[in-house]
This record gives structure tokens, sequence and C-alpha cells, in this order.
């Protein structure tokens, strides 16, 4: 169990980011990576030999996703707030700006823009940590990338008067 306990000590933070931007909600993210790690955890004298890391992340992109699905079965609206992390005064706005508009999307929209922009994966790893083509992360990332042309240009208009 060393080497996953080592594993979660070098990767930990960078797979709680990865949460928190699919879900919008620092709780929830904390939530989601404990799950992720629990199950990677039962499952590590199998991944052990191949890197750990893109098949935990997918187990975190599929649970969120999942509990995406289930909120709007029950009709909850989650309400999230973002990391309590300093950041340049005038950024303030333009960060919130932009993670209201991430949790508006669609949850596979919104993993695809995290994992490709802000992960840096590039669109085949993108595609394998979600199970799909190549090509459904382009257009996902092409529907989500207008979508949220859309809403911000909104945000921004209606910031301004």
């Amino acid at each position: 169990m060393t080497g996953f306990a080592d594993f979660v000590a070098a990767r930990g933070t960078a797979l709680l980011r990865t949460a928190y931007l699919t879900c919008g909600s620092v709780h929830e993210a904390e939530d989601v990576l404990q799950a992720a790690l629990e199950k990677a955890c039962r499952n590590w004298s199998r991944i052990d030999d191949r890197d750990p890391e893109p098949y935990v992340r997918r187990i975190i992109v599929n649970t969120v996703i999942s509990r995406a699905r289930r909120r709007a079965i029950l009709r909850i609206i989650p309400t999230g707030s973002p990391p309590d992390r300093p950041a340049p005064a005038d950024d303030v706005v333009l960060r919130q700006v932009l993670m209201d508009g991430l949790r508006a999307l669609p949850p596979r929209q919104r993993a695809v823009i995290v994992l490709r922009y802000w992960e840096d994966l590039t669109e085949a790893q993108t595609a394998e940590i979600l199970g799909c083509s190549t090509g459904t992360v382009k257009s996902q990332a092409a529907k989500a990338m207008a979508r949220l042309r859309t809403l911000l240009g909104e945000e921004v208009s209606s910031a301004g008067t």
C-alpha cells in the first residue's frame, strides 16, 4: 500500500483541482476525490503497474457526471463557491464570471473543458479518460466553448451596466 500512499501524496493536489474544476464545489470535490481514491485503492493491485493518474481522473470525471445526473433527476441545483485562495483584485470578478460559466455547462462539456484547457491534456488523453472518441472530445469542446462565449458575453455586458 505504500505505492498508493506515495501516489496520493504526489498527485493528490492535482487530482483535487481536477475534481473541483469538474464539479465547481470545494466540498463536493473533496467527496468526489475521496470516492475516487477509495475505488482506486480497492483496485490498486491491478492499476499499480500502469500510470494510475489517468485511471483516477476517469473515476473522478465519471463520479461527477453520475452525481450531476442524480441531482438533475432530483431537481437539486448545486451551489458551489470557489476555493478560498488569494487572487489579484482585478482578477476576482473575471474568475467568478468564468467559474459561473463553467458551472452552467453540462457535466460532460465541463469535464472536456477542464481536462483539455485547465489540465492541458491532449484530445487523445481527454478521450481516453472520458471513454469516448477524439471526435466527441472535439465536438463537446466546440459546443462548450460556444456556450461559454455566449454566457460570458452576457455576464460581461450585464456587469458593465
